[in-house]
């Protein structure tokens, strides 16, 4: 009996360690970048200050991405490649506004390789040779209105995004300006992917052009899932036309067509979240989402006439209701990260 009650233990402890991800192997690095080098030769001998250097002969390394990742032990095949969108890092895949997992770790517990880019001129890849001058720019109620949180200072009604102070505070502190040009993004991408493969694009917002772009690029990005992308590529010989709205309007981005039947060989899908109106608003959030989700319409219709494998997922369409234009940061991320690993396994990207 004393044997038998040492094995159920055992046994116990065992299932307590499976319901948790063991991390085989984890760190970062850098990817791309450019190297500037003043002419002359290095005077060791001379000080000028801690800001201010004398460059003569001295070096300067930048425009580079910067990749955190962690691989599970038992890892998948396949890994996800994380990219965020304007104003933000890779940090808003890390984490939640109310401390929950982020969608990063959640891909993880399904035993995906994951790695989390910060675009170079952002977050922990600041260092750029682009000139910029940073100012503070209030900008904050904006942004609310935009990202479909709500009409400043009132959330949507049933919102997911956590509701409070606290988190608000925590969400816009997660900005970051962004110092690169943009030029090289989408080949740092196609480069990221290329150490990391094979590899899937998991895309947000502004970050979503660089994935169709990317896989342009690369034969190892192996599919795509982009979380409300801004921007549609298409063949330049079957261009949709520009829609216009408040916020500017979106209009297609030509591509050859050999470049565009390159996005028809490998499975898409697009999510989108809710309080996308059908009609004209004259809210600039809904506008700006508006036009973009016609688009993202398009985009698909001529991925899939064109032999290809696109899906787009509108969430009130499906029954999940209440997400925001940061849909995976939000208090159902954990739903929406079982979506995307229900159609992984679909596309047999596991």
């Amino acid at each position: 009996m004393k044997k038998f009650m040492i094995f159920v233990a055992f046994a116990a402890l065992l299932s307590g360690c499976a319901a948790h991800t063991v991390i085989s192997k984890q760190g970062n690095f850098t990817v791309g970048g450019t190297v500037l080098t003043r002419p002359g030769a290095y005077d060791n001998s001379k000080f000028v200050g801690w800001a201010e250097q004398e460059e003569t002969g001295q070096s300067y390394r930048a425009d580079h991405a910067f990749v955190e990742y962690q691989i599970p032990a038992h890892a998948k095949r396949h890994a996800l490649v994380f990219v965020h969108g304007y104003g933000g890092s890779g940090s808003v895949w890390q984490s939640t506004p109310d401390g929950r997992d982020g969608f990063a770790t959640l891909m993880l517990k399904h035993r995906y390789p994951v790695y989390v880019m910060d675009l170079p001129g952002r977050g922990r890849a600041g260092r750029t040779t682009a000139e910029k001058t940073v100012r503070p720019v209030a900008d904050e109620m904006f942004w609310f209105d935009i990202w479909r949180m709500g009409i400043w200072p009132k959330f949507n009604k049933d919102v997911q995004f956590p509701e409070g102070t606290e988190a608000l505070d925590q969400f816009f502190r997660l900005m970051t300006p962004n110092l690169g040009s943009g030029a090289g993004d989408a080949q740092t991408v196609a480069q990221t992917v290329d150490k990391t493969a094979p590899s899937v694009l998991v895309t947000h917002s502004a970050g979503g052009v660089l994935g169709w772009l990317a896989a342009i690029q690369s034969p190892n990005v192996r599919g795509i899932a982009a979380y409300e992308p801004g921007a549609f590529v298409f063949p330049e010989d079957d261009l949709p036309p520009a829609i216009d709205g408040l916020t500017g309007g979106t209009a297609p981005i030509p591509v050859s067509r050999e470049d565009f039947l390159k996005l028809t060989r490998i499975p898409l899908v697009l999510y989108f979240g809710d309080y996308i109106p059908e009609e004209i608003s004259q809210n600039l959030g809904d506008e700006n989402w508006r036009v973009r989700l016609q688009m993202a319409r398009k985009f698909v219709e001529n991925v899939n006439k064109n032999g290809g494998n696109a899906t787009l997922v509108e969430l009130p369409k499906i029954g999940i209701y209440g997400n925001t234009h940061f849909l995976f940061m939000e208090k159902n991320n954990a739903q929406l990260a079982d979506l995307l690993a229900a159609w992984l396994k679909a596309k047999k990207l596991n």
